[in-house]
């Protein structure tokens, strides 16, 4: 059973972006969610009309319809304006249906990601208001992030919505399409729910679900490397929860796996891995780039598996992962220009990819991609090239409207495009239906995707300069980073309660620390 509650709120109409033969005005910042039995509410909506809706902000959930008469009606949900004028895509929830709607009610339909509505009167109708359904799972938000940068205090707050609201009864991947938990999107969303909300349950439920629906040899969600990510997000949990108990618990299976993907690794040092092979979309027809990539992942999924094994006092464990680290590193596919294939050695320890990942800023990069790239970056120190990447590349979606980062994003599609929160002019590209490729092709391209809040997490835990010293959060050494800024002030969750890190520039920085938590002596910030 799910222990956590959910909080339903009714949102009203914020814009009416466009209209056909009707006049929704009196919608417009209107609560009522009752039927009223006077007539003056009403707003008649003849058949053949048709209103644009606008909520203002992407949510999570359906929308509610207070009707005096009753009668059809089409109804489209969007993300983007564009999608919910277009045909949106019925994957994973359904976004585009006809409703008998009833006579002095109220009715709520929809389970999905979206910040637009679209209603056409299919008969006439009189209705009294249309308002949004948001749904949201009670969290407690003990992670905090703010500095003297607006922008990055507007991206870090966009990347904890756009997790947020994937965090269903488990964590989910979109709010509107992946509504799935996807084992290898998991790492940057777990990573941004601990920077946001601390050792939030959902973590343990999500992880423990793909385990018990992957009995080995299965590799999780039928792609081999998602089993590797499993062993990555469970190394980043146990550090931040320090649960020996339930990390006792995944002994055996992460055995298992270890012995499995040891058989992965040929003579030279080179994974083989079998299909289905992935490392992220732009990678998924160059080769060269996707060994690379593996290779990297491979090796950082075994020294993470060694981590999990020392707190285990598994020797054999250990010296298996240990054993594999080191056959990878004795093998150094070159990465070409991508930069994911790049962070992952990086993070693999197995090459010093540096130039590639640093060269054209914002190029060849994805939003789940990034999540790594922006780690490889603090691993180099490159602190102010990842705040300025964060800056272009995610600032660069709320430019258009974004108020949740996507499923994926390049800088080319910004060339002669409109915004996502308005009709797309004549002449000019549609931003979400002109653009995507393989399974976010167009309108079926999610807005709110989990594995794109790598800002959350990446500006919590680089510029507080924490560094964790124990499993559970309980002992730490701290260097805030202001990097050119000239103030900050960052919570960062613990099972015991949040650390408080501010700093202004030329001053020594102040950590206070909950009790139960111990601070060794720390650096002063540059």
């Amino acid at each position: 059973m799910n222990s956590f509650a959910c909080r339903k709120t009714y949102l009203p109409v914020r814009r009416i972006v466009w209209s056909s033969n009707c006049d929704g005005s009196r919608f417009l910042n209107k609560e009522q969610c009752q039927c009223s039995f006077h007539c003056d509410h009403d707003t008649l909506l003849p058949a053949g009309s048709a209103l644009l809706l606008d909520f203002g902000t992407e949510l999570a959930g359906g929308a509610a319809i207070v009707t005096r008469t009753g009668g059809r009606c089409r109804l489209r949900f969007g993300e983007s304006a564009s999608e919910a004028m277009g045909n949106p895509d019925q994957t994973h929830a359904i976004h585009d249906t006809e409703l008998l709607l009833p006579a002095f009610g109220t009715f709520e339909y929809g389970t999905t990601g979206f910040r637009f509505l679209r209603i056409d009167a299919i008969e006439e109708l009189k209705l009294q208001n249309i308002l949004a359904i948001s749904l949201e799972y009670s969290v407690d938000e003990c992670g905090s992030f703010e500095c003297s940068d607006p922008r990055l205090n507007q991206i870090w707050k966009t990347a904890r919505r756009t997790v947020r609201l994937c965090m269903g009864n488990y964590l989910f991947d979109g709010a509107k399409r992946d509504r799935l938990v996807w084992m290898g999107d998991l790492y940057p969303e777990l990573k941004s729910v601990i920077a946001a909300y601390g050792c939030h349950e959902i973590l343990p439920r999500s992880l423990d679900f793909v385990r018990d629906d992957t009995p080995l040899p299965a590799t999780m969600n039928n792609i081999t490397s998602y089993s590797l990510w499993w062993i990555i997000c469970q190394s980043e949990y146990f550090r931040a929860s320090g649960n020996l108990e339930y990390l006792r618990e995944q002994q055996s299976y992460l055995r298992g796996l270890a012995e499995q993907f040891t058989s992965y690794i040929d003579s030279t040092g080179a994974e083989q891995l079998p299909p289905r092979r992935f490392l992220d979309w732009p990678s998924n027809d160059d080769a060269v780039a996707m060994h690379a990539g593996l290779q990297g992942l491979m090796a950082f999924a075994f020294r993470r598996g060694a981590e999990l094994a020392a707190a285990l006092d598994d020797r054999q464990l250990l010296e298996l992962c240990r054993s594999n680290v080191a056959r990878l590193a004795g093998h150094r596919p070159a990465c070409e220009e991508n930069k994911t294939a790049a962070a992952l050695q990086i993070l693999g320890g197995i090459a010093d990819r540096s130039e590639t990942l640093l060269a054209s800023p914002g190029k060849n990069i994805s939003t789940f991609g990034g999540a790594f790239v922006l780690d490889a970056m603090a691993e180099l120190g490159k602190i102010p090239e990842g705040l300025q990447l964060i800056r272009t590349y995610w600032g660069a979606m709320i430019d258009r409207g974004a108020t949740t980062f996507w499923e994926d994003f390049n800088l080319d599609w910004l060339e002669n495009s409109g915004r996502i929160d308005e009709l797309t002019p004549p002449g000019m590209r549609d931003l979400h239906a002109d653009y995507g490729n393989y399974c976010y092709k167009g309108l079926r391209h999610s807005l709110c995707h989990g594995w794109a809040s790598a800002p959350c997490f990446w500006l919590s835990e680089t510029l507080s300069g924490i560094r964790f010293t124990r499993p559970g959060r309980s002992e730490l050494t701290a260097s805030p980073r202001l990097a050119g800024l000239e103030w900050m002030r960052i919570g960062v969750p613990t099972p015991r309660g949040t650390i408080l890190v501010e700093q202004e520039a030329g001053k020594a920085p102040e950590i206070t620390v909950p009790e139960g938590v111990r601070l060794a002596p720390q650096e002063a910030g540059s």
